[in-house]
Order: structure tokens, then sequence, then C-alpha cells
């Protein structure tokens, strides 16, 4: 399998591009906006079809690209059973996605926001924002639940093996991969505490707003499409 992780500085957001190196599907996780023309400039010097856009949830942080580049390509825009309305296949938990020969397990791991789900193959997870490295999401907007959380990473992520690859959504402290037995083991958010000791924690962060918030939410409601849309 083709595998490239790709980074949005501005934004700290990967993006991840999976594809079958014998049939050339492929498919695009969290793309960001303003990293359309590179992806799919990316797809097209990789001679790849692209079937999916996958979107781990509704973002706060940028705009996704989805929507305009399924357009450009041909493709099928995917989200959480409670994502955007817009996109054209909503998934939920036990859902598979196929490109070529490969498969995507969906489980649904909501807690940072209501819609969040991360994507699963064989030997590795996107988990989107709900699993970070030594961190995980915020749960203060966007009908986040820190105890819903906290069961999302213990009883979904951390039922994987142990050397199950992690890739994040965002990494702001340069580091690419992880694995589920080193989050259990040091990611100090969640290893070793119990739920009411996670839901503590969680409301105390006492962060500020994503500086486009604003922007971002109804912009990724209408699957990054809102100009057009407007």
């Amino acid at each position: 399998m083709l595998f490239r992780q790709l980074f949005d500085r501005e934004s700290a957001t990967f993006t991840y591009l999976l594809a079958d190196a014998e049939t050339r599907d492929a498919v695009l996780v969290d793309p960001v906006r303003e990293q359309v023309e590179r992806d799919l400039d990316l797809l097209a010097q990789l001679n790849l079809n692209l079937v999916y856009v996958l979107d781990t949830h509704v973002h706060a942080d940028h705009v996704t690209g989805a929507g305009l580049i399924a357009r450009r390509a041909g493709a099928r825009s995917v989200a959480g059973r409670l994502g955007a309305a817009c996109a054209k296949l909503h998934v939920g938990a036990g859902d598979r996605l196929r490109f070529g020969r490969h498969v995507i397990d969906v489980l649904e791991t909501p807690g940072h926001t209501d819609d969040s789900v991360s994507y699963r193959l064989p030997d590795r997870v996107l988990t989107g924002d709900a699993l970070l490295i030594r961190g995980c999401g915020r749960t203060d907007f966007q009908n986040g639940d820190a105890g819903q959380l906290y069961r999302s990473i213990t009883d979904v992520l951390f039922a994987l093996p142990d050397e199950t690859l992690v890739y994040p959504g965002h990494d702001y402290r340069g580091m690419t991969v992880s694995t589920i037995g080193e989050e259990k083991r040091w990611n100090p958010r969640i290893a070793g505490k119990t739920r009411d000791e996670f839901v503590h924690l969680m409301g105390d962060l006492k962060l500020g707003m994503p500086a486009k918030i604003d922007e971002a939410v109804p912009a990724n409601r209408a699957c990054g499409l809102i100009q057009e849309a407007a």
C-alpha cells in the first residue's frame, strides 16, 4: 500500500493519502483547503484515481478541502453519521470502505466532537483529533463531551493491538506517529487516569478558542464549499 503523510504548517494538520499500488485507487483523509492544489498535483504525479475523500470530523481550526477535491477529482466525500450533511456518504461503526484491494474499517470515536470517527487499517489507525500523540482533542465546544471521549479512547482505540500505529490529525511538537501501546503508557491526558480524573483534567484546560473557528465550522458543515454555496 502506498501511504503518504502530508502536513499543513499553519493549522498543524496532517492529511493522509492511501492508495493501492496495483489498482491505483486512492483515499485522501482530512485535506486542508489551502493545500488542495498540492494534493491534486500529488494524485496526478502518482497516477492515482481518487475514490474517497474522508473527514474525521467537522474541524474548527481549518477549512476542509474535501468538497472541492471530491468535485474536481470525481470522488465521493465521506463523513461520520453526524458529520456534514453535504457529504455523499455517511459512515459509522462497522462500516467498511474499499479502495482497490484494501479495506478501511470505520470506528466511531466521539467526544472531541459528536461526529468524530477514526479510520482503521490492519496495522494502523487514523485517529483525527480523538487521540493525538501524547494528547487528545479538546472537548469544550462543538458538542464535545469529555466522558464520551474517555470511552472512545479507552474502549475503542485502546482495544486495538498495542503495535497498531497511531497517525493523528494534528501535531504541534514534531511528532509524526505513535502506537497504541505507547499512548496507553505515556499519554499524560489519559494514561492511568480514571474517567472522573480525565473529565476534571479536560474541564480545567483553559484553552483559547481556535483562531479560525467562526469561519471553519460553518464552512466545514458545507464540506468546505461555503463560498460556492453563498
